[in-house]
């Protein structure tokens, strides 16, 4: 019986087709308290009773015009007050997960600041047990594996952060490993040297932010004396040449956030950002969105900015792809199944 064929689809209308899908990558710079958009935190605002001092998300935009990072962390801490019970936690969670995998992202490391709740009267299980709640199914609800980071304030002293840890050892707390954040420069990472001490011994994974704000030598600090395996963003280890050699020959992962470094005044604008030159220079660098509901994008968008700027190769979007997924705590198992999708996808070389 005869029939019209169906005509052949074009090889490289099929290429484009499966290009503009998310390359699966995992997200491995993301603060939780980072992604409450300007509508969730008026819906529990209202939820919780809470009189917030903005007359409505017009005038809460209007103040995401930042002049540095501390400009940043006085409204990101301000906005947390709308964050009070179990219930709220998860729905911020749930929120993040599932634009995160409209993005591509297939497994995401949460980092989460414990003390930045317990300073508002929050207990410790509340904001663990509410983020942790989500997390628990997050691969079957969303097709995303998930690990919880403890990150402490470097801002405040190593006694708080130490008893924190303790804190979260004693309940058994579902952490995978510590992070430590906010205000950068004056805090160097050897502040915090029996912190990490601690968390080793308790058989934690380890990762630092240094060199955004702060000085290179800060990287150089939290890899030997804080003995870090990850360095979140990394990006002034450009201006120290002997330190770009190190970090290349030992494959030490650098999480860079192109938006926020560019919203913090890090870099001036996206075109200076040095993330073409750190590729170049063998970096192992992934890319992240950290606080995206304040920076302006989340993965995709970094993504998509990035190779409208520097007309990145499907190439390069694929090795930044999979330099997220090796330098993720995920289990092998996990990594490999995240690679195997990733090959998948018939990205060639240049």
């Amino acid at each position: 019986m005869g029939g019209t064929a169906e005509p052949e689809t074009e090889p490289d209308a099929v290429r484009a087709e499966v290009l503009a899908i998310p390359l699966p990558v995992a997200e491995l710079h993301l603060h939780i308290e980072g992604t409450l958009q300007p509508e969730l935190i008026f819906a529990l605002a209202e939820r919780n009773g809470i009189e917030l001092p903005y007359a409505g998300l017009d005038e809460l935009r209007e103040r995401y015009e930042f002049t540095d990072l501390q400009s940043f962390l006085d409204l990101y801490y301000a906005n947390m007050a709308v964050l009070q019970t179990e219930q709220d936690f998860a729905d911020m969670t749930r929120a993040y997960l599932e634009r995160a995998a409209v993005a591509g992202v297939r497994h995401a490391e949460i980092m989460m600041d414990p003390q930045a709740h317990l300073s508002r009267g929050i207990p410790l299980e509340t904001c663990v047990n509410g983020v942790a709640s989500v997390l628990a199914t997050s691969q079957e609800d969303f097709g995303i594996s998930t690990l919880l980071i403890a990150a402490f304030l470097r801002d405040l002293p190593e006694e708080s952060a130490l008893g924190v840890l303790d804190g979260l050892l004693a309940m058994n707390a579902p952490i995978a490993a510590v992070g430590l954040d906010s205000a950068e420069v004056g805090n160097p990472p050897s502040k915090f040297e029996r912190l990490y001490d601690k968390a080793r011994e308790a058989g934690l994974r380890l990762t630092a932010h240094a060199g955004e704000e702060g000085p290179a030598s800060y990287i150089v600090e939290a890899l030997d004396i804080l003995g870090v395996e990850r360095i979140d963003h990394g990006i002034r280890c450009m201006e120290d040449p002997d330190l770009v050699e190190r970090l290349v020959d030992a494959r030490i992962p650098l999480t860079v956030c192109p938006l926020s470094n560019v919203r913090l005044r890090a870099v001036d604008t996206l075109a200076d950002h040095p993330l073409p030159a750190m590729l170049a220079a063998g970096l192992n660098v992934s890319v992240n969105s950290d606080d995206p509901a304040y920076f302006g994008g989340y993965v995709d968008d970094n993504f998509a900015q990035l190779g409208m700027v520097f007309e990145l190769s499907d190439f390069d979007k694929a090795r930044l792809a999979a330099n997220s997924i090796h330098s993720s705590f995920a289990s092998e198992e996990r990594k490999a199944e995240l690679l195997d999708e990733l090959n998948g996808r018939e990205v060639t070389h240049p």
